[in-house]
């Protein structure tokens, strides 16, 4: 059977219409490579470097109905982003983690862009100062990276440490917000 593009876009305007979705997603490229995308009603759910198996863990997070879909909205913000014309998100977020990732996650929201912070400051932040590790845990788990800007956390004496977009694309994010010199 032949699905033309109009038959499938009905279809999928039609499954978002009626509530069929739990999650959507879309992939595209970026000035750092492809980024996998997904959102659910509430809001951005993810943005991944690393698209395989997204599809799965989204269903097993979400819910099973998983569907490709254009998320115009989040490629918008992300491009004005990566053009140097954005230097906050105005997305509604769906985060679904533990209560001290989400404090984490809050408290690193609040770095301005431009701007670096530590580890251990962040741990300050959130009442655990001693939780440094903790807070890198949380950093390399961050769902929403760029958007959630964990590439502005850097080590006690300013040096780069892990990303999970790798660290040329943490260097590159923090040149591109004029916090380091190229």
């Amino acid at each position: 059977m032949n699905v033309t593009p109009d038959l499938d876009a009905r279809f999928r305007q039609t499954a978002l219409g009626e509530g069929l979705v739990d999650v959507r997603f879309d992939t595209f490229d970026s000035p750092v490579g492809e980024l996998f995308v997904a959102a659910t009603n509430r809001g951005l759910a993810r943005i991944s470097y690393r698209p395989e198996g997204m599809e799965e863990s989204l269903a097993r997070t979400f819910g099973v109905r998983v569907l490709r879909s254009p998320l115009d909205d989040v490629r918008r913000e992300l491009d004005e982003y990566f053009a140097g014309k954005r230097h906050e998100f105005d997305l509604p977020l769906d985060l679904r983690v533990a209560p001290f990732h989400a404090e984490v996650l809050r408290q690193l929201a609040l770095v301005p862009y431009g701007r670096t912070d530590t580890y251990g400051s962040l741990a300050a932040k959130v009442g655990r100062p001693r939780a440094a590790r903790a807070v890198g845990t949380v950093m390399n788990r961050n769902p929403i990276p760029i958007v959630l800007p964990c590439h502005r956390i850097v080590g006690a004496n300013g040096s780069l440490t892990g990303y999970a977009g790798g660290l040329d694309v943490k260097l590159r994010l923090l040149q591109l917000e004029g916090a380091m010199l190229p």
